[in-house]
């Protein structure tokens, strides 16, 4: 539960989060029982009065937490375990058209900072945290600590990861200067041919 909350009326009465669960554990029955465009039009409700976008046929364990909410966006075929927290601005989502898997599945007890984007059919294990504005593209395993774009796992079981793992925010790998160099350096090595030629 929100710590900034005062009691569970404030919370049924005043928390979007709390909202747009209702709303989505209502549709994803409806989805449950075959029930054409119902579902789907409730969730585009939740969405217009909350800010969040639950699709119903997500799968959704028990404790989820949505805090603040707004852009929060969880997709169709995502898998979701018990008392997970979601920040604003946080989604669930594909990297493709296709059909079939195509959202993350995250474990139990996982926290996704703010602006945190999943993507993909990938799995995140129990007990991870994802930083805020990080980009998921991998499975990450049990107990770690994502951070970055692209994601990097800083942490597993509390113990930091080596050193030469972790992005060095100082010097950035720039693959464009990278290419730059790699063609100056094929460059001079044809002028001393050529100069050799000429010779």
């Amino acid at each position: 539960m929100d710590p900034a909350a005062t009691s569970k009326i404030e919370v049924a009465l005043t928390y979007a989060g709390f909202h747009a669960l209702l709303i989505y554990r209502f549709a994803h029955w409806l989805r449950k029982k075959r029930i054409p465009f119902l579902p789907r039009a409730l969730s585009q409700l939740a969405r217009f009065l909350t800010g969040i976008e639950i699709h119903p046929g997500a799968q959704i364990g028990s404790g989820l937490f949505i805090d603040h909410g707004m852009g929060v966006v969880i997709g169709e075929t995502s898998e979701i375990g018990d008392n997970v927290t979601l920040f604003q601005g946080v989604t669930l989502g594909g990297t493709g058209k296709q059909r079939g898997k195509r959202h993350p599945t995250l474990g139990s007890h996982v926290v996704v900072g703010a602006g945190a984007k999943v993507l993909g059919p990938i799995n995140v294990g129990d007990y991870v945290k994802i930083g805020a504005n990080s980009v998921v593209l991998q499975d990450v395993p049990d107990h770690s600590t994502v951070v970055g774009i692209p994601g990097r796992i800083v942490r597993i079981k509390d113990e930091r990861v080596a050193e030469d793992a972790l992005m060095d925010h100082i010097h950035i790998p720039d693959p464009i200067a990278d290419k730059l160099i790699e063609l100056q350096v094929q460059i001079d090595a044809l002028k001393k041919i050529l100069e050799n030629i000429k010779k």
